[in-house]
Parts: C-alpha cells; sequence; structure tokens
C-alpha cells in the first residue's frame, strides 16, 4: 500500500512538468532552433535566451593626433566582445516549471 501512495505521488509530480536541467544543441541559428535530449526541437518562442549569450560588438576605430599630425585609423572592425549562438553549440537548459518554456544558461563547452 505504501509502495502504491509513493508511485502515486511521484506520478502527480511528473505529471505537473517539474523544473528540470537538460542538455542541448543548437541546429540553427536563424531561425534559432535548439534541440533537447536529441529528441524535442524548440524555435525561440519556447526560449529565454540571456544577454550573455548575444553578440555584443563595439567600435573602436580611433585615430591620433600629435604636434607631427594625425595618424591613420586604427582598429576599423569592430571588435566582438561576446559571441551569439552558432550552430553545434552544446547548451545547458533549464525545463521552467510545467515545461512549456526553457532558459538558456549557458554554452557547454565540455561533458
Amino acid at each position: 500500500m505504501l509502495e502504491a501512495i509513493k508511485q502515486a505521488a511521484l506520478g502527480a509530480i511528473d505529471a505537473t512538468g517539474p523544473v528540470m536541467v537538460q542538455m542541448g544543441r543548437v541546429v540553427s541559428v536563424n531561425p534559432l532552433k535548439v534541440i533537447v535530449d536529441n529528441r524535442l526541437e524548440l524555435t525561440e518562442d519556447f526560449l529565454i535566451i540571456p544577454e550573455s549569450l548575444t553578440e555584443l560588438k563595439v567600435n573602436l576605430r580611433h585615430t591620433h593626433t600629435s604636434g607631427s599630425g594625425t595618424t591613420g585609423e586604427a582598429l576599423t572592425s569592430p571588435i566582438i566582445l561576446r559571441k551569439a549562438l552558432a550552430a553545434d553549440d552544446k547548451l545547458l537548459l533549464l525545463r521552467m516549471q510545467g515545461g512549456q518554456r526553457y532558459i538558456i544558461l549557458d554554452r557547454v563547452v565540455s561533458g
């Protein structure tokens, strides 16, 4: 009897879609698609993407002026400080309560 109650309780918890950490992989960037546990494909509508996984470029183009004149422009191309998600990036995801949305926590570099 006790075992039946335990099983019923576990079944009720699973039915609510508890928070769960899962692995995923970016399959395309535009449009963004992530595959979770090699079976579930998520589009951007179901993902919460932190700012830390978006591209950040800065333009540091400049010249120097001295008594002998002005130098040519330096650092003419923008510098990428933070790269955006790319195809085949491995991701650590947090499935939110209810299982409808996923938060991308970070890229995974090993494991």
